[in-house]
């Protein structure tokens, strides 16, 4: 077996291994991944002794996987150890990181906690993957066959999380420039001509990648594929629950403390309605380290945080925030679009810390928002003519805006009456909802959010349906906030751009003066209190160059589209501007450093080459000679001469039997001559022939 693999190659696959790993940075972040690399620095280490100790070869395939383990045992699992030593316990968290880790990684929330179940298949694929580079390496001596195993490693990395912008750039350099350096050290003098061509390809396509998304949609990943597991509980929507709750009030669910009072605390959201029932397409992850608002969010956020003890559910839905950012203290999965938190077991008794981003806006801000198309308005089925009509006789004329939304809050708020007591009107299908919007007009607050929701969707409004607990305006003497089933309710919120989902509230909160809110909810407050009389509402005007649709309706991003042809244009400009001379330039050093006879040889390849790219016309039959009686008009006599000598000094090479100990050098004195004479050209002759890509062919 020949192992006298050069070191430098060795590393430099290795390295390109660690890139990989590291290449999970934004699923784990980049300080958890750092035992990757004593993992390649491992490996190394070992493939050193090998070439120390020749013996020990043999035994490399199962050096390298030992040291590997014991490495990963010490860096991502020392808890586990007994002395330093590994234990039964760490072989039970290798085995299941690897056969479960990768999974319960792609139903997290990103980035995920790092605990060593979840993080520790990505040292153990750079392990796989550098004992396969090594071993692939040392058999077959194929350079870019050693580099396969590496490679897969950040396919699979892409796979997870893409990267994108200045990062993709940066990662794609890296693996062109390693992948070179791993080629150039195998292969020596003979490579250049290979790496070239595919560095400068690599780094067009990583700046290409890097620098457009033609789609504008977020890049595919594994995790759209693997939701986390709901828990199992057969047990009613809160939807169903708020009548039942509003006749037993002074019961309670649960209490918080926070630093500042709470508006209110969701417990689930629904955005799809068949005509019967509210329901939420809901795809729920497990809560990873934060998490971070969502991209419907542009204005500021300030982060919150409470300490909740659940009483009265018993269910699996946990009191959380519009945009959860962390939770501590309980298992939870969390739905990241709509805030919805659930235990991975029952609710009941659970205490929590949870942390929340809250948007920053106020009320002149608020006034004058857009609603968010993108938000989308959800399914309503089949609506009744009763509904229907009145749709359209509600705000006639106006266009869906923030006010428009606020507008048809008030407009529940006058024209219909909250329902107490114990005779408690309930449901929230069509049936129910055509009662209370035509007939009744009385009704809980689950009549009201379900209504708002139904009508401002007619109306164009993006809307959602949300119930959970309105919080106590005061605290308890211990300084908690105890929620009580007199708080349940349900509201809609509305999508605003920039703000994310905005709550309102048709059945109490259009009464109410909004003192003591904070953020958004302050914000809401004044609008409501501002809004003109009905008569006066007007529409907001239009931004110059906006439109009231969707550009996205016509199929095609043309902005995008023209970016990306742009960006491929100049990702193939790139590749002959810097390609063709690169090209050039390598295979001239090739040449240089031959010996004997092959470098006589390579200094006429050199000079024919030369003055083909300057519009010499060559064929495969053509002598040094009859170059010279071609070129001598555009050359002069310098070059003529310079020829002659390159002939009289091949012909020797070729039929001496042996080239004379000076011919090299000899020979490419005459192509330095002929590079002298071409240099005095006028500049635009000599860039078009050092652009001209004809060279790179043999002639024929």
């Amino acid at each position: 077996m020949n192992t006298q693999i050069p070191r430098s190659a060795e590393a430099a696959m290795l390295a390109t291994t660690a890139l990989g790993g590291l290449l999970f940075g934004p699923v784990f972040g980049i300080p958890a991944l750092l035992p990757g690399l004593v993992v390649v620095l491992t490996t190394f280490g070992v493939a050193e002794l090998c070439r120390r100790r020749p013996g020990l070869v043999p035994w490399r395939p199962l050096l390298v996987p030992a040291a590997g383990l014991v490495a990963i045992v010490e860096t991502v699992l020392p808890g586990t150890t007994l002395g330093g030593l590994p234990t039964a316990a760490s072989v039970s968290v290798l085995a299941d990181g690897a056969l479960h880790g990768w999974q319960r990684t792609l139903q997290s929330t990103w980035p995920a906690v790092p605990e060593p179940r979840l993080v520790v298949f990505v040292p153990l694929l750079v392990l796989l993957a550098a004992l396969l580079g090594l071993e692939l390496l040392h058999r077959t001596r194929r350079p870019l066959l050693a580099l396969v195993p590496a490679l897969l490693v950040v396919v699979l990395s892409q796979a997870y999380a893409a990267a994108s912008g200045l990062t993709a750039v940066l990662a794609g350099l890296g693996l062109a420039l390693l992948a070179a350096l791993t080629v150039l050290a195998c292969r020596g003098r003979r490579s250049p001509l290979l790496v070239a061509p595919a560095l400068v390809l690599g780094l067009a396509g990583a700046i290409a990648a890097g620098a457009v998304h033609p789609t504008g949609r977020p890049a595919y990943s594994l995790r759209e594929d693997q939701p986390a597991p709901v828990p199992a509980a057969s047990v009613a929507s809160p939807l169903d629950d708020i009548a039942a709750r509003l006749r037993t009030p002074a019961t309670p669910v649960f209490r918080y403390t926070a630093p500042e009072p709470v508006a209110a605390w969701p417990v689930a959201v629904f955005d799809d309605f068949d005509g019967a029932n509210w329901r939420a397409d809901t795809d729920f992850r497990r809560v990873g380290r934060e998490i971070a608002p969502g991209p419907a969010v542009s204005a500021p956020v300030t982060r919150r945080s409470a300490r909740v003890e659940v009483t009265g559910l018993s269910g699996p839905w946990l009191p959380s925030q519009t945009w959860p950012a962390s939770v501590e203290g309980v298992p939870a999965l969390v739905d990241e679009h709509r805030g919805t938190l659930v235990a991975e077991r029952s609710a009941a008794g659970a205490r929590y810390t949870v942390g929340w981003w809250e948007p920053q806006t106020d009320a002149a801000a608020l006034r004058d928002a857009a609603l968010d198309p993108r938000a989308g308005l959800g399914g309503l089925s089949e609506v009744p003519p009763e509904i229907d009509a009145l749709a359209e006789q509600v705000l006639p004329g106006l266009r869906p805006s923030f006010q428009s939304a606020l507008a048809l809050e008030r407009f529940l708020a006058q024209n219909y009456r909250l329902a107490v007591g114990t005779d408690l009107p309930t449901g929230h299908g069509w049936p129910q909802l055509r009662r209370f919007l035509v007939e009744d007009k009385r009704g809980t607050s689950e009549q009201f959010a379900a209504a708002y929701v139904a009508l401002a969707r007619l109306r164009g409004i993006p809307a959602r349906l949300v119930t959970g607990f309105r919080a106590p305006e005061r605290p308890e003497p211990d300084g908690t906030f105890l929620v009580r089933n007199a708080n349940a309710a349900a509201w809609p919120e509305v999508a605003v751009d920039g703000v994310g989902w905005v709550a309102l509230d048709p059945a109490a909160g259009a009464a109410r003066s909004g003192t003591g809110a904070t953020g958004v909810a302050a914000a809401v407050a004044r609008v409501r209190a501002e809004l003109p009389p009905d008569p006066q509402l007007q529409n907001p005007e239009i931004a110059p160059g906006s439109s009231t649709t969707d550009s996205s309706e016509s199929g095609v991003d043309w902005t995008a589209l023209s970016i990306a042809v742009a960006a491929l244009l100049a990702a193939v400009a790139l590749g002959w501007l810097v390609g063709v001379p690169a090209t050039v330039a390598a295979r001239a050093w090739r040449r240089r450093r031959r010996t004997g006879r092959d470098a006589v040889l390579g200094a006429w390849a050199e000079a024919r080459d030369r003055l083909r790219a300057h519009g010499i016309a060559v064929t495969a039959g053509t002598t040094v000679r009859d170059l010279a009686a071609t070129a001598a008009p555009l050359t002069g006599p310098a070059a003529t001469q310079g020829l002659d000598t390159l002939a009289r000094t091949l012909d020797a090479a070729l039929w001496s039997g042996a080239a004379p100990p000076e011919a090299p050098a000899t020979a490419w004195a005459a192509v330095r001559t002929v590079r002298e004479s071409l240099a005095q050209r006028p500049w635009r002759e000599r860039l078009r022939a050092a652009l001209n890509p004809a060279v790179l062919r043999r002639p024929r």
